[in-house]
């Protein structure tokens, strides 16, 4: 592929000042490739060259001498494989050839990086200073190169992207990062899956914030862990519930019913559920107990009453409360439920004992007919539990609720396979207060982004209640042949968390140890969901779907008004259009962090005024201890998590905060 970008054009652009501190790119070239979908990954909006900073030169550019004089002034300059550009630079191919099916990147040495189409490629001779930043894995040949000059940097990449952008160079954004690119936007409002047996003996209070600095507000905790009380795991629990909140983290209790324990699976034998074959069904790692079981229910039950009482959670999250598998009855030995109470129970509904589904009894409408009954059993289950654990809120007023519940509008073989049916079950928002999260099914991890706006698109035919619908997504090793990495990472993972996020209202991770170093930094920019980024005289004007976080140094008006909703690297803003611009004085007092929705902020002497909603309780992180407190209007004693960070009811409300 060559360039179509003219001389003049390279050298019109060249003459234009740099549009520092904007997100804006621009491909000098009428074919953009994938370069649009890599770049606004993490926000960059694609502009105009005249206002752009971020530049993508493609293969074939011409050489122009002014690109060294834009680049020390602050541009950063994308090189992409052979070009009169890229040699002007030090990039220069030799006679030398390589084939290239596989590389090593400095951010993960260690991950298998294999392309799915290998390519003959030239082995490049590099400008002196330059960093190399991916090789090829064997002969070492340089595949991606960058260095700073002066103010900016080029970045130069011995191939295309690929024609989704993740195909070939995973951790391209982090060597952008590495050579200054400053992300435009963050988020606070991720999600993550937390499970205690990978994380047993670690620095909690180290995790909690690294998890903070991800964009993470809630951590979903494996409950099934604690569900029977041992001193030293609830000890444990304890200390972490404990540094999260001194974070502004939230914690959920995970629960995977029909999953209770190991150890209630132990103890009770005679409610295991049972599969097709009438095996106990231990399917995966999940040991499934028979909850039509009316004593197996009310023991269960209990138990959950003493594992939400025991420990301080912001909320519960009931998740994949349905049944196995995802071959559904082509595989009678992983079918449930299969036990006595759901057998009579549809025999008196069916006529028909389901088992026979398994021997004799082939025909459509049987299998139909029982089909039917798992889905609307799931529904009254699901139903049954919402309803319990809404009584909850009873002594703990504070508790959201979340149901987790695997896709079955963009893969339609689950209500089949697993008796999920959320046409069933989203009607349940009209009477209980909950978020309903899709889980994103292991049998579409290969797809591409694009499916969330698909996802979304169906989900929101089903209910009036748009604002409850949040996805998850399973950042794990996949079981389909996928290139170049088995896990999504670096591109690949801000391409989806970056699509996610622009279609529902909250993403969540599954989950926080599959996260791997490299992308922590660039995370809470992929899952901001910002429209409009432009500059109007001495104001930068924010558009955004759900509130979003800036960089910011210093003092910052917000529509005119001092804001007290900031930190020292960062200006957090509401949803909506917001105006920022350099203050005069600093303020006494700052929000810095809160896990909720930032309604508005205000300043006075000594006091600062800010609204928000929450369907958990929020955390409000401050940078120094206030003396006095308002919620509504009415005094209230502070109630900390830490030196600075204070609890703060679930809905909406107006707190006021003074240190004087």
């Amino acid at each position: 592929m060559r360039s179509v970008t003219s001389v003049a054009l390279l050298a019109a652009v060249a003459t234009m000042l740099p549009a520092a501190g904007l997100p804006y790119f621009n491909v000098l070239s009428e074919d953009a490739g994938a370069w649009p979908a890599i770049l606004s990954s993490i926000g960059l909006q694609r502009q105009p060259a005249g206002v752009s900073r971020v530049f993508v030169a493609r293969t074939g550019a011409a050489a122009s001498a002014e690109w060294k004089g834009r680049v020390e002034q602050g541009d950063l300059l994308i090189l992409e494989g052979e070009s009169a550009l890229a040699e002007m630079f030090g990039f220069r191919p030799t006679r030398e050839q390589m084939k290239v099916t596989s590389l090593s990147d400095i951010h993960r040495p260690e991950l298998s990086i294999v392309w799915e189409k290998g390519l003959e490629l030239p082995v490049y001779g590099l400008p002196a200073g330059a960093q190399v930043f991916a090789k090829e894995r064997w002969n070492g040949g340089p595949l991606m190169a960058g260095m700073r000059m002066k103010a900016g940097a080029v970045l130069w990449v011995a191939a295309p992207p690929g024609e989704r952008g993740c195909e070939r160079f995973p951790y391209l954004l982090s060597a952008l990062s590495d050579l200054g690119l400053e992300p435009p936007f963050r988020t606070s409002r991720l999600w993550a899956f937390f499970d205690s047996a990978y994380r047993s003996r670690v620095d909690l209070d180290y995790f909690a914030s690294r998890w903070r600095k991800a964009g993470i507000s809630a951590l979903h905790v494996a409950a099934w862990h604690f569900f029977e009380s041992d001193p030293k795991q609830d000890r444990y629990l304890v200390q972490l519930i404990e540094a999260c909140h001194r974070e502004g983290i939230l914690v959920y209790a995970w629960l995977e019913l029909p999953h209770v324990s190991d150890q209630f699976w132990e103890q009770h034998p005679e409610w295991r559920e049972k599969t097709a074959v009438l095996q106990d069904a231990q399917l995966d790692w999940r040991k499934l107990m028979n909850l039509r079981n009316r004593d197996c229910f009310r023991a269960v039950s209990a138990g959950v009453d003493q594992l939400i009482a025991r420990f301080d959670w912001d909320g519960v999250n009931l998740a994949e409360l349905y049944f196995e598998s995802l071959e559904g009855m082509a595989n009678p030995a992983r079918f449930t439920p299969m036990n006595d109470d759901v057998r009579g129970e549809f025999r008196a509904h069916g006529g028909f004992d389901p088992i026979e589904l398994f021997g004799k009894r082939k025909d459509g409408a049987s299998k139909k007919l029982f089909l039917d009954f798992r889905s609307d059993l799931t529904r009254r289950m699901q139903e049954e539990w919402l309803a319990k654990l809404e009584g909850a809120r009873k002594n703990k007023p504070h508790l959201d609720l979340v149901l987790t519940h695997v896709d079955d509008r963009f893969d339609t073989g689950m209500r089949e396979a697993i008796g999920a049916d959320a046409s069933r079950v989203l009607p349940l928002l009209d009477k209980h207060s909950f978020t309903f999260l899709v889980e994103d099914p292991a049998t579409v991890w290969h797809l591409g982004p694009q499916r969330y706006q698909t996802i979304a698109e169906r989900y929101r035919k089903l209910t009036t209640h748009r604002e409850k619908l949040a996805i998850d997504l399973n950042i794990v090793d996949r079981y389909q042949n996928v290139y170049p990495t088995k896990q999504q990472t670096g591109v690949e993972l801000f391409q989806l968390v970056h699509s996610a996020a622009a279609n529902f209202s909250r993403v969540a991770l599954y989950f926080e140890n599959s996260l791997l170093p490299p992308d922590i930094p660039l995370l809470p920019s992929a899952a901001a969901a910002v429209t409009r980024m432009e500059r109007m005289g001495t104001k930068t004007v924010v558009d955004s779907a759900a509130g979003v976080g800036i960089p910011w140094k210093g003092p910052a008006l917000v529509d005119g008004e001092a804001w007290p909703a900031a930190d020292p690297d960062t200006v957090w803003l509401p949803a909506g259009a917001h105006s920022v611009e350099a203050a005069g004085a600093a303020l006494l007092l700052h929000l810095v962090w809160l896990n909720g929705d930032l309604k508005a902020s205000h300043a006075g002497e000594g006091r600062i005024e800010f609204s928000y909603e929450s369907s958990a309780r929020a955390i409000a992180v401050l940078d120094a201890a206030p003396r006095r407190m308002e919620i509504d209007g009415v005094a209230e004693t502070p109630h900390f998590a830490g030196p600075t960070t204070i609890l703060l009811p679930r809905g909406q409300h107006v707190v006021t905060l003074a240190i004087q």
